[in-house]
């Protein structure tokens, strides 16, 4: 068994180190291959790469975002991989327990194959547990995170596992299988945003488990989000780094759901968004 951890960064070349370190000490570091797609950086992380003899780097120029940077990756790796390994999608600002691999390659294994995420903790923080995975109701174009449906007391306690509607980037290990039986990423429809929930979401309507696994956790800096209260509207609305993108929300959900719930996608989306423009306005005055 191999494990081809694919980690697409932008500078931040801390981070970078703090994560390779993290994945050295596993306790399944010598079935673990590391690949960096270092997509244009300019603090020095190519030449640190260089210096690290134990990792693969695919060098971008500052174009792959991440939906085409894990999707080099793939290509990079999928020759090589047999179908018994599997491949884990990370994000450099995470950090984790020495047998966090090997939890998640249990619970893959204890649900027959499953696609395994990981739950988000914050260091500092008192319940440290701050997300759990997506739940999305495709028909009204809403999406939420299981930990707002917890009780208080279920946060600082939660189960072990909770199945969910979506796997994010920041931790989550797919059996190499799943992308030889049904595609790769789609990085011309969807660059960044929503590229991991659209993969994960076509394993599962193919029977696909989607998994979130609370001790196979990660932990990320308080700010893992993105706040876009502070971006012009035309960047808001249109730019690549913007989760509101409208042509990217536009393409996920004509990608995901039913047959029917893809070919209604434009105009429930141009529907609901209007709606909450309006209720908006409302409310403000």
């Amino acid at each position: 068994m191999t494990i081809f951890t694919l980690i697409p960064v932008f500078n931040r070349l801390a981070h970078t180190k703090r994560v390779i370190e993290c994945l050295r000490r596993q306790t399944l570091a010598r079935d673990l291959r590391i690949v960096i797609i270092n997509d244009g950086s300019t603090d020095g992380t190519a030449e640190y790469l260089k210096s690290q003899p134990d990792v693969t780097t695919i060098q971008g120029d500052g174009n792959l975002w991440w939906g085409g940077a894990i999707e080099a990756g793939l290509k990079s790796v999928l020759p090589q991989a047999k179908d018994e390994d599997y491949i884990l999608f990370l994000n450099n600002d995470t950090w984790f327990a020495d047998d966090y691999l090997q939890c998640l390659v249990d619970t893959s294994r204890k649900f027959g194959g499953a696609a395994v995420g990981s739950a988000i903790r914050e260091e500092d923080r008192d319940p440290p547990l701050v997300s759990i995975g997506a739940r999305i109701n495709i028909n009204r174009l809403a999406i939420w995170d299981v930990f707002s449906e917890l009780s208080e007391a279920e946060r600082a306690s939660p189960k072990e596992f909770y199945d969910v509607d979506a796997l994010s980037g920041r931790g989550t290990l797919y059996p190499v299988s799943l992308f030889r039986r049904f595609g790769t990423m789609r990085p011309r429809l969807l660059p960044h945003y929503m590229a991991d929930y659209e993969v994960a979401m076509r394993f599962k309507r193919n029977g696909v488990r989607l998994v979130v696994s609370t001790r196979g956790a990660v932990y990320s800096p308080p700010v893992y989000g993105n706040d876009t209260s502070n971006i012009p509207l035309r960047k808001r609305v249109f730019g690549k780094r913007s989760p509101e993108n409208i042509f990217q929300r536009a393409a996920f959900y004509c990608l995901v759901g039913s047959p029917l719930q893809r070919l209604t996608a434009v105009l429930r989306l141009a529907y609901f968004d209007v709606s909450r423009m309006i209720a908006r306005r409302r409310a403000a005055h």
